[in-house]
C-alpha cells in the first residue's frame, strides 16, 4: 500500500487503516491506497472479510480541498467506492468522528456500517455548488427513500449517528471503540462465510414509489428558483436512482458533478470557502505570544454593547458591563436577559444555561471595576470625543498588558490610541449588529498595535465563533468603505433617473437579500447622515454630492424606526412601500441641478454598483487597508449580505473580466471623474494577464 493507508491482516480479516491527518482527507494517495488494499484483500484466499477504519480523530471528512476545481488523479473517488462495493468479501466500515462527503460515500460503498454514537454523517457538497460525485445520489436513496436523501443533499447539514441509524444508513451503533467492534463484526462475518451485501443492490428506499416520486416533485418545485445548478441536478439524480439502472444513474451523477464543478456559482463558492480560511492567516501570527484573556469588560450598554456582551457570555467569559448611570445599566441588563429569554423560548438553550450566563454577567457604573479584567471592549456612542473620554478613564484603571479594544465603524483608531499612554494595547474590534448573531469581526490594526494584541484578537474571534478579517486604519475600514462606494453609485443613479425601488429590486435580483435603500431604512438614515456631516469639512467641494438622504433626515425621516425613510412603513410594518413625497424630493433635487432623468436597466444598475465596489476594493488593496482581495469578499458576504454564490465583489469582477470592468469604469468617468477613475491596480493586472485571485496568497 502506501503510508496513508496501512494494510494488515489479523486472522482472516484484512484491515485498511486510513492515516492522513488531520481529517483523513481523501487525496490521491488515500484513494490509491484504498483501491489497492481492496484489490489485495480480494485476491488473498486467507482473507474472508475486510475492515475499513481510520486513525486519529475522524473517519474521512471529505475530499482533499487542494484538489477542488482541478483534474483529479485516478483512481477518482467514484472508482474507489465502486471497487469497495464490488469486493467479493464482506466489507465493514467502522466510522467515528465525521463521515462527510466522500468519507460518507466510502462508508456507503462498504457492505456494512458501524458507527460510534457521536459520529456524524453528511453530504455537504451543495454548499460548494456541486453534488455528491461518488455515488451518494444513487446509494443513499436506495436505503432511505427520496425525502431523507434529498434533505441530506440539499441542505448539506450533517446528521447524528442515531438519526443515520433510524434512516437505515448505519447498521449498528457502538458506545466504545468502534474499530474494535468493527473488527469483531468483520471476524464474525468471516467465520460465517458471509458474502457481500452491496448497497447498489438494495431496494429498501424504493418500496413506496408514490411517496418517492412525490418527494421528488416537491423538492424540484422548492429548488426551481435556486441561482445554483447543483440543487436541481441533485433532484434529477435522486430521481434517476429509482428510474434508471444503477450504472446509468452513476454516469448521470458523474456528468452532473462535472457540469456543476465548472459553473460560475461553484467557482464562487469554492473561492468563498478558501477565502474564509485564508483570512485567518495574518502576518502578526508569526511568532506571536497570545495574551491571556479570561475576563472581559464591555463599556456601553446600548445595542452594540449588549450584543457584544452576549457574544462573550455565550463563549464562556465572565463579563463586566459598565454604563454611566443606573438607568442605562438596568436597560442594558434587561436587554441581555430578554435575549436569553427568547433563546430559551425557542429551545436554543435550557434554563440552567440561561441562569449560568446571567450569573456570569456583572453590571456596574464604576469604571474601577475593570481594573483586573484582561480585555475591555469599548462600545459607546460613535463620536470621537466621547470615546476619548472613555479611553482616558480606562487608561487610568486597566492593569498593564490588558487589551483595550474599540468597537467603531469609522473612527481613526490611530488618533484614539494616541490619546493614552498604552497605544500598543489598542486595537479595533468592528462587530456587526446584532453582535451576538453576525459572524463577521473586523480586527483593525493601528500603527502601534502590538502583534501579540492582533494575534490574541484572532484567537478570541475563534472562541466567539466569529469570522475575523484583518483591516488597516481607514475611514470605514474595509466593509464600510466598500458600502460607501456602493451607496454612492446608487445615489448617483437615484439622482440621474432611477428610483429607490428600482435600484433595490435590481440588487435583490443580483442576490442581495435586500437593496441599499432598504438597508438604509433598516439601519437608520441618521447613522450615515452623521458620517456625512463629520466628513463635510474634508469633502472636495468640486466632487458631486447627492443631498437626497440629507433632505429626508432634515424632515426626521430616519427609516423604519421613524415610520418613513426612503419608503413609508405603515402601522409599524417592516415592509416599506414607495413614498410619493420622497419621489417628489428626488425630482426637486434633479431639477435644482438641471438633470434630465434617464432610464436605467437592472443590468446597468447591478454593473455600476458592483464596479464601484470592486474599484473601492482595489483602492483598499493599494492602500494596504486590506491584505488581499479575498479578505474584502469575506467581509462583504459575512457583513453586508453579498451573495456567497457570487463570491464577493472582487471574485465577481474576476468572473466578469477585469478588462470589461475597467472599461465600464472609464465610460462612467465623464459623470464624476474622481469617483469613477479606475484604480491603477486594474491596469496592472490586465497588462500582466492576472486576476484579483492571483493576489491571494496561501
Amino acid at each position: 500500500m502506501n503510508n496513508q493507508v496501512k494494510f494488515e491482516v489479523e486472522g482472516n480479516v484484512a484491515i485498511l487503516t486510513i492515516q492522513n491527518p488531520p481529517v483523513n482527507a481523501l487525496g490521491a494517495a488515500v484513494r490509491q491506497g484504498l483501491f489497492d488494499g481492496i484489490e489485495k484483500a480480494d485476491g488473498m484466499s486467507s482473507v474472508n472479510a475486510v475492515l475499513i477504519r481510520a486513525a486519529g480523530r475522524t473517519f474521512p471528512a471529505g475530499a482533499d480541498v487542494r484538489e477542488f476545481g482541478k483534474p483529479r488523479a485516478e483512481p477518482i473517488l467514484s472508482q474507489v467506492v465502486g471497487r469497495i462495493e464490488a469486493c467479493s468479501k464482506p466489507v465493514v466500515a467502522a466510522v467515528h468522528g465525521n463521515a462527510l462527503g466522500g468519507g460518507f460515500e466510502i462508508a456507503l460503498g462498504a457492505h456494512y456500517r458501524m458507527a460510534s454514537r457521536d459520529a456524524k454523517f453528511g453530504l455537504p457538497e451543495v454548499l460548494l455548488g456541486v453534488l455528491p460525485g461518488a455515488g451518494g445520489t444513487q446509494r443513499v436513496p436506495r436505503l432511505t427513500g427520496a425525502a431523507a436523501a434529498l434533505d441530506l443533499m440539499l441542505v448539506g447539514k450533517p446528521i447524528g449517528a442515531l438519526q443515520a441509524s433510524d434512516l437505515g444508513l448505519v447498521d449498528a451503533l457502538v458506545d466504545g471503540d468502534v474499530a474494535k467492534a468493527g473488527f469483531a463484526f468483520a471476524q464474525d462475518l468471516a467465520e460465517k462465510g458471509a458474502g457481500p451485501r452491496r448497497t447498489c443492490d438494495r431496494r429498501d428506499g424504493f418500496s413506496d414509489a408514490e411517496s418517492y416520486m412525490a418527494a421528488i416533485a416537491a423538492r424540484r418545485l422548492a429548488v426551481a428558483k435556486s441561482p445554483l445548478e447543483a440543487p436541481a441536478r441533485i433532484v434529477d439524480c435522486v430521481e434517476a436512482a429509482m428510474l434508471l439502472p444503477f450504472e446509468a444513474g452513476i454516469a448521470k451523477e458523474r456528468a452532473a458533478f462535472d457540469d456543476c464543478e465548472g459553473s460560475e456559482g461553484a467557482q464562487a463558492l469554492r473561492h468563498a470557502f478558501f477565502a474564509e480560511r485564508r483570512a485567518a492567516k495574518v502576518p502578526e501570527l508569526e511568532g506571536a505570544n497570545l495574551r491571556e484573556v479570561n475576563t472581559i469588560g464591555v463599556v456601553g450598554a446600548g445595542t452594540m454593547g449588549t450584543g457584544i456582551a452576549v457574544a462573550c457570555l455565550d463563549a464562556g467569559f465572565p463579563v463586566t458591563l459598565v454604563e454611566r448611570d443606573e438607568e442605562g445599566l438596568l436597560r442594558g441588563v434587561e436587554k441581555i436577559d430578554a435575549i436569553y429569554q427568547r433563546s430559551l423560548d425557542k429551545g436554543r438553550i435550557d434554563v440552567d444555561t440561561r441562569a449560568a450566563r446571567m450569573e456570569a454577567l456583572t453590571g456596574t457604573t464604576d469604571m474601577d471595576e475593570l481594573a483586573q479584567v484582561d480585555l475591555v471592549i469599548e462600545a459607546v456612542f460613535e463620536e470621537i470625543s466621547v470615546k476619548e473620554g472613555v479611553f482616558a478613564q480606562l487608561d487610568a484603571v486597566m492593569k498593564p498588558g490588558a487589551i483595550l479594544a474599540t468597537n467603531t465603524s469609522y473612527l481613526d483608531i490611530n488618533a484614539l490610541a494616541a490619546t493614552i499612554s498604552r497605544p500598543q494595547d489598542v486595537v479595533g474590534y468592528h462587530f456587526f449588529s446584532p453582535a451576538n448573531i453576525m459572524k463577521l469581526l473586523e480586527i483593525v490594526v493601528a500603527d502601534r498595535t502590538d502583534p501579540d494584541v492582533v494575534a490574541t484578537g484572532f484567537a478570541l474571534a475563534k472562541r466567539l465563533r466569529k469570522v475575523p478579517v484583518r483591516a488597516g486604519v481607514a475611514d470605514g475600514f474595509i466593509g464600510n468603505r466598500i458600502l460607501a462606494a456602493y451607496r454612492q453609485a446608487a445615489d448617483f443613479m437615484l439622482e440621474d433617473g432611477a428610483t429607490p425601488a428600482k435600484i433595490d429590486a435590481a440588487m435583490r435580483d443580483f442576490g442581495f437579500p435586500i437593496g441599499p435603500y432598504q438597508v438604509l431604512d433598516m439601519a437608520g438614515l441618521d447613522i450615515s447622515w452623521a458620517r456625512r456631516k463629520r466628513l463635510a469639512d474634508s469633502r472636495d467641494p468640486a466632487a458631486r454630492y447627492v443631498a437626497i438622504g440629507d433632505k429626508l433626515c432634515e424632515r426626521g425621516w430616519f427609516g423604519q424606526k421613524a415610520g418613513r425613510g426612503y419608503y413609508i412603513y405603515e402601522d409599524g410594518s417592516r415592509t416599506g412601500v414607495e413614498d410619493p413625497e420622497v419621489l417628489a424630493i428626488i425630482e426637486e433635487e434633479r431639477a435644482a441641478k438641471g438633470i434630465s432623468p434617464r432610464r436605467f436597466s437592472a443590468r446597468e444598475i447591478q454593473h455600476r454598483c458592483l464596479n464601484a465596489m470592486a474599484n473601492e476594493g482595489a483602492r483598499l488593496l493599494e492602500e494596504a487597508v486590506a491584505l488581499r482581495p479575498s479578505d474584502i469578499d469575506v467581509v462583504m458576504f459575512y457583513g453586508y449580505g453579498f451573495p456567497r454564490w457570487r463570491g464577493g465583489p472582487m471574485m465577481a469582477a474576476d468572473l466578469r473580466g477585469l478588462l470589461e470592468v475597467e472599461n465600464e469604469l472609464r465610460s462612467y468617468q465623464i459623470e464624476e471623474p474622481a469617483f469613477w477613475a479606475p484604480s491603477p491596480l486594474f491596469d496592472e493586472l490586465v497588462k500582466n494577464g492576472q486576476h484579483f485571485e492571483d493576489l491571494n496568497e496561501g
